[in-house]
Parts: C-alpha cells; structure tokens; sequence
C-alpha cells in the first residue's frame, strides 16, 4: 500500500473516532456496539455519489480503546489545558470527543506529537470550517502533549 493511502486511511481513522466517541456520548451506545457500526457501515460507504475513505482499523479499534480505557486521565489532562472557567464537561461535544481521541493517540506514543497535533487541527477545521476552534485546539493540545510528557511508553 502506498504511502499517502495509508496516511490517509490513518486521517480517517482519527476522524472516525472523533465521530464515533461524540456518537457514544450522546447515544450511550457501547464501544463495541459503535466500533461495529462504524467498521461495517461507515468505513469505505457511499453517499449521495461521494465513496468516504477507508479507515486504518487498527488506529481506529485502538484510539476508542485508549479513549475508553484512559478517559478520566484523558479528561484530567485536557481539564488542566482549559481555563478554569471550562471545564471539559462544558465544552461542546464534538471538541469533547475530539480531545479525548486526540488524548487517547498522544498516551499510545506511537505517533510523534507533532503529527497527532497537526491532524487533529485538520479534523477541527472540518468540523468547525469558519470558527477558530482549530486555533483553540492546537493550543490545548499542545498544551496537553507537554503536560503528558513521559505518560507515553517513549515519553513524546
């Protein structure tokens, strides 16, 4: 596979996460549940003419793995990037669950930092095209990713 098709499935796959743990939240659906709908309906699907991409599953199942299984530290690590005006429970939810997958990738340590950052900011620009919401999460994420420092296996 080349390399700018498995970077785009690995964009996907972050976008797909951010959907899918904004979907759990509202719905309370079960990360099973959700990651199974995603996987057999969304990844690769058509609509109106438009064929979306296909995720890299792998990133996908492991960033709602992290996010599930490390959310209170995730929430606490973006709690203390916010202003104390802000806590993470009002902000809206698709930040929420956009910092929780971005949280979830920058404790795996696989990706470097930077990378994570960068893509995520494009996911908030898609999300929020005429905001500055992507100037907002850069800064917290940032923030985060310092804040985090040695939480990941290499400490990134």
């Amino acid at each position: 596979m080349s390399g700018n098709r498995q970077r785009r499935m690995k964009s996907a796959a972050r976008l797909y996460a951010v959907q899918a743990l904004f979907q759990m939240e509202q719905s309370g659906q079960t990360v099973e549940r959700v990651t199974r709908e995603f996987e057999d309906h969304r990844f690769g699907a058509s609509y109106d003419g438009q064929t979306l991409e296909e995720g890299d599953v792998d990133l996908f199942r492991l960033l709602l793995d992290h996010a599930v299984n490390h959310q209170a530290e995730i929430d606490q690590l973006t709690d203390r990037a916010l202003v104390a005006r802000w806590p993470i429970g009002r902000i809206d939810p698709t930040l929420r669950a956009l910092f929780r997958a971005a949280g979830a990738e920058l404790h795996d340590a696989q990706t470097p930092p930077k990378v994570v950052i960068s893509e995520y900011v494009d996911i908030a620009k898609a999300f929020f095209p005429e905001g500055k919401e992507h100037k907002f999460v850069n800064a917290v994420l940032d923030h985060m990713w310092h804040a985090a420092d040695g939480v990941g296996e290499n400490g990134d």
